[in-house]
């Protein structure tokens, strides 16, 4: 099993989780500001965003997740905050970053359309990368199953809890974000392929879909009314992701992300 804390430095501990989120942030980060100029936007703004929309997000995805399991919380007060015990539910975080972005559009005088668009590959690669701290934190698995001779043996040990081996839905969730990374930024500076939006669009589809399929293979998913919450908002991304897509395709008006005077 590996320790969940990669650095002990006296009383502080520096978790594996936070590791791989904050360098998924960094990432994300970095890659939006190579883009931002592209979209007339200055670096600066993409900084001044995250300074105010990542701790907000990281209260959001607690707050969100908190709230959908608030039989346990109720019983157990002290937890709500031990954010190092895990459950930080991204859509919490996605919700409260988009509603932040908003907000920060409308008084920097920036088309929010324009800043989800530079913005959402990186936010895939982030997720991609922040899954592993689940996989450290053995969390966010699967169904018990006979072997997982198919992996690695290092991630097939971490993957032996309670028992028995477990579904790796992480790495599938993980893969699955690496995949529609690699694909949308291969597309994204094709000359008249994509329109303004629709490198949104494919994150919503894209991510929808595939977070859709392996929450239902998940065990340890958040549940409203006995249904998985997760699955419900994904589906619901999945439907405003075409809807607008194919509103928007339609339009004359609509620019290109990529024209023929815009080459990267």
């Amino acid at each position: 099993m590996i320790n969940p804390i990669a650095i002990q430095i006296g009383p502080i501990a520096i978790r594996w989780y936070a590791i791989c989120i904050v360098t998924g942030l960094i990432l994300a980060v970095y890659l939006t500001g190579l883009e931002a100029p592209k979209k007339n936007i200055k670096k600066d703004d993409v900084l001044d965003f995250i300074l105010i929309a990542f701790p907000l997000s990281i209260l959001g995805a607690r707050i969100y997740y908190v709230i959908f399991d608030w039989d346990y919380y109720a019983k157990n007060p002290g937890e709500i905050l031990a954010t190092w015990h895990g459950g930080i539910a991204i859509y919490g975080g996605l919700l409260t970053g988009a509603a932040v972005l908003f907000v920060f559009c409308y008084y920097r005088m920036i088309k929010p359309i324009d800043f989800l668009d530079i913005a959402a590959p990186g936010v895939m690669l982030a997720q991609a990368i922040g899954r592993w701290g689940n996989f450290v934190n053995q969390e966010a698995y699967g169904k018990a199953v006979a072997h997982l001779n198919y992996l690695p043996d290092w991630i097939r040990k971490q993957m032996y809890i309670e028992g028995h081996y477990r579904t790796p839905t992480f790495l599938y969730e993980s893969l699955w974000n690496l995949l529609g990374f690699a694909l949308i930024m291969s597309l994204r500076h094709k000359t008249k392929l994509l329109k303004e939006g629709e490198v949104t669009f494919f994150y919503l589809i894209w991510y929808g879909c595939g977070r859709f399929v392996i929450e239902g293979m998940r065990t340890d998913s958040l549940m409203f009314m006995n249904l998985r919450v997760s699955q419900w908002l994904s589906v619901l991304l999945v439907i405003i992701g075409l809807a607008l897509c194919a509103v928007r395709r339609f339009r004359k008006d609509v620019p290109y992300y990529q024209a023929d005077d815009n080459k990267a």
